[in-house]
């Protein structure tokens, strides 16, 4: 799928972090670090739907309630939020 730019959807050139490629995530042999289980362990605490909800609010707050105006470093990031918001989403529905 492409982009209005011509560039596709899994290009990481507009990233607000374009070194962490996530393709290498569904590496099930690769062990947690200790920050990465701790991190997991925080997420199903709180709860996925709970925090799903609260990254909606902050994205939607960002994008749809202020007058700054987005770059494209902006943008970058609020997509980067809403692919939080989804895969929260997702695990929330799985659960």
């Amino acid at each position: 799928m492409q982009t209005l730019d011509g560039s596709g959807v899994s290009s990481n050139v507009h990233s607000a972090n374009p070194a962490v490629d996530a393709r290498h995530a569904s590496n099930a042999s690769t062990p947690l670090t200790d920050s990465q289980a701790e991190f997991w362990y925080l997420i199903e605490c709180q709860g996925c739907k709970e925090l799903a909800q609260s990254l909606k609010m902050v994205h939607d707050l960002a994008l749809y309630h202020s007058d700054v105006p987005f770059d494209t470093a902006e943008k970058s990031a609020l997509f980067d939020v809403n692919l939080l918001v989804e895969g929260f989403q997702k695990m929330a529905g799985k659960v």
